[in-house]
Order: C-alpha cells, then structure tokens, then sequence
C-alpha cells in the first residue's frame, strides 16, 4: 500500500518561507501554501494510519504555521516547519509521537516531554530502585541503532532527596525522558518515509510499556487506575 509523501516541492516552500519569514510575502504565496499545508495534512494522516495497526490512538494533531509571538523576543510570525503530534488512547497508555518536517532538519520524537511534578518523582523513585528493565531496552542493539540514547533535560546534580552518587544518578537527574531520531532531506523525500517512522514508532514500545507500567502503579506495584 503507498500511502501520502512528502514532496520537494513542500520543502522548497518551507525554505523559502524561512528567508522571507513576514506577512506580505505568505499573503502573496497563500495558494502554495495551503497546497503543502495539504499535502503535509495527507503524509500525517498516513502516519496515524501507521500507527493505528499496532498502537491505540486517541487523537492527531497538526500544529498550526502561526507562531505564538507574545512572550517572545522572535517575532517572526511563521515556522517553517509543517509537524503533528499523536495521543495514545487510555489512561494506561502513557507517551506520544511527534513527527517534525523541516528543511535540513526533519526528526521524529517520542517519550515523556514534559512529566508533571508527580510522575517525575515516581520514575526517578523507580530508578533509584531498579533501572535494569529500561538499561536493557535501550541497550537492544536494533532499538539502539533506531533511536540512540536517551534524550532530554537534565538536572546538573542529584534531584532533592537523591544520593548524588547512586549509580543510576544519569537517569534520576533527567527532568525529560525522550528519544529522537533525525532524518536528511533525502531520506524525507523516499516513498517509503511513512513506513520508515511507522517502524521507528513501533520500536518503542517496549520502553512505553515499561513507562507506562511504571506511571500506572505506586512503588509496590499497586494499581493507580482502580
């Protein structure tokens, strides 16, 4: 089954719209960008198609081109990026997808972005006990050469509360708990791109189950859900 690409065409617009990043430049080319707005609609329903054959998925979401100027001191009003964001279904199905389209800097993401000041405490509580089951998913040697090595912020030292020389003190200080993985233009425009992020996706769900086993339940193991 072929399902929606990217096109070149979609990237020269992207290009083009960050060297002319102002308002009477996009008012002219509001056609061609409602055309790549389309097609990029298409390429991330295709990714959610994807993904529905081997995750529960709640809901989609495309980011809007308009940037939020208020707060800050870039007030160029466009990105220049098309990007979509996709919710698991179920309070015990923890993480999500984010794929990000940009010239000559396309990735995709995945994991914990922001953790809320609770669920923070309980994964670095369950390092502090044992990180072995995560060492192992993340050492794969396929799910490695997918996905790298954990990303995100970090603390600098220990969290409040935290030996600073426990010996997973590298996991406990992450405020973030992510994996990205960067994609060339090239590789952006090959038909099977759509099939290439669905497998990355699906790669990561050993490390969603074990989070989401983890954010489900108290330190003995107890249920949260009932």
């Amino acid at each position: 089954m072929l399902y929606p690409i990217i096109t070149k065409e979609t990237l020269e617009f992207l290009n083009e719209l960050k060297k002319n990043n102002n308002r009477e430049w996009f008012t002219d080319n509001k056609k061609r960008f409602v055309t790549r707005q389309n097609e990029s609609k298409e390429f991330f329903k295709g990714i959610l198609d994807q993904l529905e054959t081997h995750d529960d998925i709640e809901k989609m979401k495309v980011f809007r081109i308009y940037r939020d100027v208020r707060f800050s001191k870039d007030k160029t009003p466009y990105k220049y990026n098309f990007s979509a964001s996709y919710a698991r279904s179920g309070a015990q199905r923890r993480g999500g997808y984010y794929v990000h389209i940009q010239p000559e800097g396309s990735f995709i993401a995945t994991g914990f972005w922001n953790p809320e000041k609770e669920d923070l405490l309980r994964i670095r509580k369950e390092w502090e006990i044992d990180a072995s089951e995560l060492r192992e998913i993340m050492t794969d040697k396929k799910f490695r050469s997918v996905w790298g090595t954990l990303a995100g912020e970090e603390l600098k030292t220990a969290p409040k509360g935290f030996d600073k020389e426990h010996p997973n003190i590298d996991l406990i200080r992450k405020k973030q708990f992510i994996f990205v993985k960067k994609f060339t233009d090239k590789e952006v425009l090959e038909p099977d791109f759509t099939e290439k992020i669905s497998e990355a996706f699906r790669l990561i769900r050993p490390y969603f189950d074990l989070m989401s086993q983890i954010l489900t339940t108290d330190l003995n193991g107890e249920s949260l859900l009932d």
